[in-house]
């Protein structure tokens, strides 16, 4: 079977880390028996921030952003997997988010119809319901191509998508898409709350693997933490939890691993509880030296909310690492209910995040019943199964 991937989110040149996620369920799908090409959305507008940042004088950055854009190359292999980067105009995320398929669904139909042509492609699958699912659908009903879109949380969760119009938009994407693959059950419940048939409906877990051989551990006790820095990540909860257990005379060090808009206030709150010296600033970093700096940790710590699944969390399983998450929150519960490794909190509880750690590190075999929990339910060939037999169904029905 030929599979045409859809995504906005998926690895490139200025950005490795975006949607890796995709690219290695991709190359888990084609170990599977599948052929995959992939169409990468990418639009070359600058965020707003930047250019403010120029109008004020200060061009620097907004230049590099540019320059990085303009090396992008129009085609890529990734790991012998041929994406094309589809470009498209739209206006600012935080106006128009929800109408992006309309301004990429043009560009988008021609990349396809070149692929169709000269490759032939049995079915699309789209990443999120807006904008790849909804561009992708008028080309695929148009020429008998089955779609099938994955739900991975946004469109279910995301602000951006909140309004009636765009949660319309969504519900209407995945009621004519032949299958939604939601990446849990809790995301399966809220896509089926917007009136989707649940003959449409499963659950397809993403996978996670462990760098081998296994990097050493740190010599001093140490958290990670694997997200962007945004405020729903409950970082600064992170923070309290490590300055509870110095008083409590644990010296705990504590790995960040990402960046975002949230790092300069998370900065001055680590500055101000003390814990400046055991605190490791590692900024966004290429997937593979994120996962062994997670795998040299004793313990990963991501107490954040709307969390519809949580690869980090799976990706610590897989290293050996227990993982800490919240309470209620679906994605982490979910995880929890299929074997040990991953520990849940109550949500904003800073002192029962830092018994939890405690707990991680000082257990001897939490370790490795998170990795049997991994190696059981979340491993990529599982999930790259799992992904075809999917395309299977779709195109045998």
């Amino acid at each position: 079977m030929r599979v045409c991937v859809v995504a906005e989110y998926y690895p490139r040149r200025r950005d490795p880390v975006l949607g890796v996620w995709a690219h290695r369920q991709a190359l888990a799908a084609r170990a599977a028996g599948a052929e995959v090409r992939v169409l990468a959305l990418e639009r070359p507008v600058p965020p707003i921030a930047l250019a403010r940042a120029a109008a004020r004088g200060r061009p620097w950055a907004l230049a590099r952003w540019l320059g990085a854009v303009l090396a992008q190359p129009r085609r890529a292999t990734l790991d012998g997997i041929e994406v094309e980067y589809v470009r498209f105009v739209s206006p600012p995320r935080a106006l128009s988010y929800a109408d992006w398929a309309r301004f990429a669904q043009r560009p988008l139909a021609r990349a396809l119809r070149r692929l169709d042509r000269a490759w032939g492609i049995d079915l699309v699958h789209a990443h999120y319901a807006l904008p790849a699912g909804a561009a992708a659908l008028p080309y695929a009903r148009a020429h008998g191509l089955p779609l099938a879109v994955s739900v991975h949380g946004g469109d279910v969760y995301g602000p951006a998508l909140m309004g009636p119009a765009a949660r319309a938009r969504v519900a209407a994407v995945l009621g004519r898409a032949a299958a939604v693959l939601c990446n849990s059950r809790v995301t399966l419940e809220r896509a089926a709350a917007l009136g989707v048939g649940r003959e449409h409906l499963q659950v397809l877990h993403l996978g996670a693997g462990a760098p081998t051989p296994a990097p050493p551990k740190h010599a001093r006790p140490t958290v990670a933490t694997l997200a962007h820095v945004i405020p729903r990540k409950r970082h600064a909860d992170v923070a309290y939890a490590l300055a509870e257990l110095r008083r409590r005379g644990h010296d705990v060090d504590w790995a960040v691993i990402g960046d975002g808009p949230a790092l300069p206030a998370l900065r001055a709150l680590v500055t101000e509880l003390g814990l400046g010296r055991g605190v490791r600033w590692l900024g966004q970093v290429a997937p593979e030296r994120a996962l062994a700096e997670l795998a040299r940790a004793h313990a990963m710590a991501m107490p954040s909310l709307d969390e519809a699944f949580g690869v980090a969390y799976v990706e610590a399983l897989a290293c050996g690492v227990p993982a800490i998450g919240c309470r209620g929150e679906g994605g982490p519960e979910e995880i929890a209910a299929l074997g040990a490794g991953m520990l849940l909190v109550p949500t904003r509880d800073p002192h029962a995040l830092a018994d939890a750690i405690e707990r991680a590190l000082c257990d001897p075999d939490l370790g490795e019943e998170a990795r049997r929990t991994a190696a059981e339910h979340f491993s990529w060939e599982r999930c790259g199964r799992e992904t075809v037999a999917a395309y299977a169904r779709v195109l045998v029905r």
